[in-house]
């Protein structure tokens, strides 16, 4: 039975995720920044909080671990790689093992780059990514913690994924992206395409998530470093993808 998915809006952009699987009465949610609005979505819907995933440590996205499990005795699960920095962590889970999750499970994908430790979970039953601050729908984090040919190698591990694969990311920042790309691949018919219909959904207040593994390879520039026009269009012809990726996220972050 495929997961029932509901996007919870949290803080100016952030996004978190209630995660239901009805058969075994069970209720996630993904990277609750703040517990209030999660715990009022719940409880409108008559589901019972269980679980927390945490993809990475950063506040905006274990904010509301420790009041959760105040108010719901919810088991944390989060990056082993980064235990001592996620508020209240019960079960610490790393790539190559499975999150088991009633009757389906959730693959767990090592994806440092934003942070350390940062991993997604992988509900292939579902088509279901959530990749926290990665990946975004045509962008991906900033390299806080990590370097180009990390985040480069975590970004080629997504893309592999089933092209419809559900992307789940952690913030709302996809008009701002899609104008960014768009001084990358003027000529991406399908990029201007998506970023007309962002614009539509935007200028009516509705949430541009989920995406697919299939439109951001298509459309997602830190996606297509490797695409010989990009690296031609930077003045780094020939260049190794992970210099042109890395070319592209200095100029995201000056954008």
């Amino acid at each position: 039975m495929p997961l029932e998915i509901v996007l919870v809006p949290l803080l100016k952009d952030n996004y978190a995720y209630l995660v239901r699987h009805a058969a075994a009465d069970i209720t996630a949610v993904v990277d609750p920044s703040e517990a209030e609005p999660v715990l009022q979505m719940a409880r409108a819907r008559g589901w019972e909080l269980t679980h927390v995933l945490n993809t990475h440590h950063h506040h905006d996205h274990t904010g509301g671990n420790l009041r959760l499990k105040q108010a719901t005795g919810c088991v944390i699960v989060g990056p082993k790689a980064d235990h001592d920095r996620i508020p209240g962590i019960d079960i610490a889970v790393e790539e190559g093992k499975r999150f088991e999750f009633g009757r389906t499970h959730a693959e767990i994908l090592f994806i440092p780059g934003h942070t350390r430790g940062h991993i997604a979970y992988w509900f292939p039953e579902s088509a279901a990514l959530f990749c926290g601050d990665t990946l975004f729908a045509m962008g991906c984090g900033r390299m806080f913690e990590g370097t180009a040919p990390q985040m480069w190698a975590s970004l080629s591990k997504l893309r592999c994924l089933p092209p419809a694969t559900r992307v789940y990311c952690g913030h709302e920042y996809t008009q701002n992206n899609a104008r960014f790309a768009l001084t990358i691949e003027p000529g991406n018919v399908a990029l201007k395409m998506r970023a007309m219909h962002v614009d539509e959904q935007r200028s009516r207040g509705l949430a541009t998530i989920p995406s697919t593994i299939a439109e951001e390879q298509a459309t997602n520039p830190f996606f297509r470093a490797d695409m010989p026009s990009i690296g031609a269009g930077l003045g780094l012809a020939g260049a190794d993808p992970v210099v042109v990726f890395a070319e592209i996220r200095r100029r995201k972050d000056e954008f």
